[in-house]
Formats: C-alpha cells, structure tokens, sequence
C-alpha cells in the first residue's frame, strides 16, 4: 500500500455557529484546554507520516493564514489555498483544491478532534481504489446524534448518506481517504444543483451509487465535532489527547 503523505483540511468557513456574534476569534483557533482546536488535528496527522497540508481557507482568509503558519511545526509542509466561494457548502471547498493534488489524499476538517490511532487506523486499512470513509458505530456515544452526518451500510459499503436519513448504521467522523476520481463527482453534483452548489455529502452520494464508497469502522476510538459551545464542553470534558505536546 502507498503510504498517504498529504493532506487537506477544510477551514474556509465562518463558524458562525460556534463563534455567535463575536468576531474576535476564527473558529479553527478557540482554545480547547488550553491549545488552540487546529493543533490537535495537526498532531494526529504528523503522528501518522502526513509531510504536507492543504489548508483550504476561505473567510478572513488573510488573518487565518497569518494564525495558522504561527502552529505549524517544522517538517510539515503548509500550502494555502483560498475559496472565494467560501459561503458556499463544503464540497466547493475541497473542489477549490482541483488540481493541487496528484495522488490519493487525507482529508479532514479543522474543527474534528481524533485520537491519533483514529487516523493510523484509516491510513493502514483504505483502498485506494475507493473513497474511503471513518465511521463510528458507537451510536450510543455519539453528541448531538441529530446533526450527525449519518451513513447506510451494506457490509463495508457506504450506500446513502445524509443528516436526515431515517436508517443508518453508522455516524461519518469527517475524515476520509480520497481518490482523485472525489472531484469528478463533486463537479458532477455541483453542475445537477441547479445552484452552482454542492456538499462533501453530495458528492459521497454519488460514489456511493456507483459502489465506489467503503467504510472504516473506528472501533474503540475516540472523535468529536466541534460546532457549537455545547460540543466545545463536551471536548473538553472528554478529551483523550494529551493536553500539551
């Protein structure tokens, strides 16, 4: 198996969910513990051999490149690339990426916390030959289980996915190993929006009816969304990552 070297994180948005109506801080640097929430991310990925990151930026993109190059640590390779379309969904922020790549890829988004093992886990067990998916079937352990980004499963393949489906099996972490083949779908589902418009989701839907989208249980590990205040607490409360590096 090739090793993965390179990433992408997605960080274009405003986080206006999490941030309210103060504008003094960018959502990927609220202190969780004490580190700003990107760190994190950016130790599970050095841990797991990633040598350089994609950091797809969109709002405030000038103040948030200025913060992010301050955190990344020697031997990591920081490249920025910017989504003027930045209010748009997420999917037109990993196509802004389109051409920056030239092999399979990790792919994340800057307000996920993993345990370092979440990553290894999905870095020694994809396929490259599908869009691979880290899913967790701890559906009891799962925080605000209603705005989780569900997936159905038929063995190890993801066939729907969507916040709204009725049957899942399993909740996606918001990490992945993708092919390249990714950015044909998202254009394909951002030119059937009618909108100019797509999701990460949309495009998931799409592999997943040709049967080009595999699933990678977690297991035991341990991941979290941070969105909202309350989801902040909940990290912090549950954080297994050391709280210093």
């Amino acid at each position: 198996m090739t090793p993965i070297r390179e990433a992408v994180i997605l960080m274009a948005g405003e986080g206006s969910r999490l941030r309210g109506s103060d504008k003094t801080f960018l959502k990927p640097f609220v202190p969780v513990r004490g580190r700003p929430l990107i760190s994190y991310t950016l130790d599970s990925l050095i841990h797991a051999g990633i040598r350089t990151v994609n950091f797809v930026v969109g709002y405030e993109s000038e103040r948030m490149i200025e913060q992010v190059k301050q955190l990344v640590p020697s031997g990591l390779n920081a490249s920025f690339i910017e989504n003027c379309d930045w209010q748009k969904q997420n999917g037109i922020s990993l196509l802004a990426a389109e051409g920056h790549l030239s092999e399979v890829f990790l792919l994340t988004m800057s307000d996920h916390i993993f345990d370092a093992a979440v990553v290894d886990r999905l870095l020694d067990s994809f396929d490259s030959d599908f869009l691979n998916v880290a899913v967790d079937r701890k559906l009891h352990s799962i925080f605000d289980l209603e705005d989780a980004m569900k997936v159905r499963m038929r063995g190890n393949r993801i066939t729907d996915i969507g916040k709204n489906l009725r049957d899942y099996d399993a909740i996606d972490i918001g990490l992945f190993v993708c092919p390249l083949e990714i950015f044909d779908y998202l254009e394909r589902a951002k030119s059937r929006s009618g909108t100019n418009d797509c999701s990460l989701a949309n495009g998931v839907r799409l592999m997943a009816g040709d049967d080009k989208v595999r699933a990678i249980d977690i297991g035991d590990g341990w991941w979290q969304d941070v969105d909202t205040p309350r989801m902040l607490q909940h990290a912090e409360k549950n954080l297994r990552v050391p709280a210093t590096s």
